[in-house]
Order: structure tokens, then sequence, then C-alpha cells
């Protein structure tokens, strides 16, 4: 959840301050725990993979983090561009693709990317668009950097699925996950909901993490909760703790021929001095 309370603020206000995150700008060790827990079967990249092949293409990762998911893409892809807002962010994004040549990193805003016009294959933003309406700025910025043919990839978590999509609801009561949905689909996205398992080394490591996803009492209610999930493979000398999570990926491919004014498309790599 590391860049929705910001994109979303400063989209309703008209801004485009950058607000923190309250995770990984305070948390970032138990948010690393978090990223390597989540999706141990892949099954988010193989539905993104279903969706468009990157070998070959640039790509644009918006609200990159520290770069977890850049050297994943860079595998295959031409070139990967990782923009984020948060300076130590990028410089520990920078670092952790530093050996990497076909990838760089920039800090910038989602509602106002340091990038030319069509300049991507792809743009892939996790966790990044929860709330829907108030994230238009950041959508249109996607649509203006991706080539005619290029796909926009958008995971979120899916907020309608147990038990962690429950646990959000309770800190987000005023969440509407059908009115979500409702507003990516007129938006011309199409939806594939998918399962996925969350893996930790161990109990402490699944309480450091629902820690810093969920305000203390929600936080203690997934922790007991996950806890009784748990306890068969516990009693049977199993250290290691696994949480079903649900994602929604929308996608939404950017039509061909259409180009912004005064610009070509160029099928140079999108770097700039």
């Amino acid at each position: 959840m590391r860049w929705f309370p910001r994109a979303l603020s400063s989209a309703r206000r008209g801004g485009e301050e950058v607000l923190p995150s309250p995770n990984i700008w305070y948390y970032q060790k138990a948010y690393e725990v978090e990223n390597r827990a989540q999706d141990v079967e892949d099954e988010i990249w193989r539905v993104l993979a279903e969706s468009r092949d990157w070998s070959g293409a640039d790509v644009l990762d918006i609200g990159c983090g520290d770069g977890f998911h850049l050297p994943r893409f860079a595998a295959t892809a031409r070139s990967v561009v990782g923009v984020e807002p948060h300076e130590p962010l990028v410089r520990d994004a920078r670092n952790r693709v530093a050996r990497l040549a076909n990838v760089e990193v920039r800090q910038g805003r989602a509602q106002r990317l340091p990038l030319p016009d069509a300049a991507f294959d792809v743009v892939h933003a996790r966790t990044a668009y929860f709330f829907g309406p108030g994230c238009e700025p950041g959508l249109r910025e996607a649509e203006r950097v991706l080539r005619p043919g290029g796909l926009m990839m958008i995971v979120d978590l899916d907020v309608t699925s147990e038990p962690y999509g429950r646990w959000m609801r309770l800190d987000l009561p005023h969440y509407d996950p059908p009115g979500v949905e409702k507003f990516f689909a007129r938006q011309g996205f199409d939806c594939r909901k998918v399962m996925t398992r969350w893996l930790f080394e161990d109990a402490a490591a699944m309480e450091a993490v629902l820690k810093i996803e969920f305000s203390a009492p929600v936080a203690a209610k997934a922790i007991a909760e996950v806890r009784r999930l748990n306890e068969v493979s516990s009693s049977a000398g199993e250290e290691r703790v696994t949480l079903p999570v649900g994602y929604r990926v929308h996608t939404r491919t950017k039509p061909t021929g259409l180009v912004v004014p005064d610009h070509s498309v160029s099928s140079a790599s999108p770097r700039m001095p």
C-alpha cells in the first residue's frame, strides 16, 4: 500500500504534493520482508505475462519504491525505468539495480512523470491505485508515456477477498470495492482477480508485516487470525507462516494510431541524458 494515499490526496485537492507512505517510508526493512513473502507461486507474474510479454520491451514501473520489482522486468526487457517520489527510496532503488545496465531510477510523481511522450511499451504500477476515483491525473500521465498499442498494468489488493480484504475494510470503512471496480471498468480496464499465497519464514516476520499495514487494533485481530490459520502446520513442526491474499490485475491497451499532438512515436530507448 505504498503509494495510494498520496496519489489520492494530491488528485482530490488538485495539487501535486507527495504525502508520506505509512509503511515503506518508515519501515523499509519490514516492507522488504513483505515483498519477499508475497505471491510465492508467482501467480501475479503469470497473469501479467499472459497479458503482455515484455521481452525486448521498454518498461516503466510507477511507484517503484526501493526497486524490488525492477530486476524481474530487467531480466528480459530492453530497458526499465522506475519512478519514485521519496528520495531515500530512490537512492536505495538505484543501489539495488546498480549492476543492471538496462535499468535506471528517477525521482518523480505519478501526476507528473519525468519522462517523454510515447516512450514505453508497458507501464506497471503495483499497489498504487486502490481508491479509483481521484487517481485520474496519474492514469492520464501513464497513458501519455505509453506508445500506441502499449499496455498499462495495475496490480492492487482485492479488498473483497478474505481474510486480508476484510482487515483492510476495517481500517477503511468508507472504501467502496464495487465502486472502485466500476471506476476502472469505465476507464476501459479489464480486471482479473488473482488469489496468491504469502509465505513468511516465521511468525515474527508475519507480525512485523501486518503491524505496518494495519492500525494497531486491526493488526492484532489479523495476527491472531493468521496464527489460528497456521495452527495445524505449527503443530506439525512447520515454522513458516502462510497467508492467502487476493489481488486485482487491471490492464488497458492504448489504442494504436493515437499520438500526442506535435509528438511522434519513437522506437528509441526512453533514456535521456
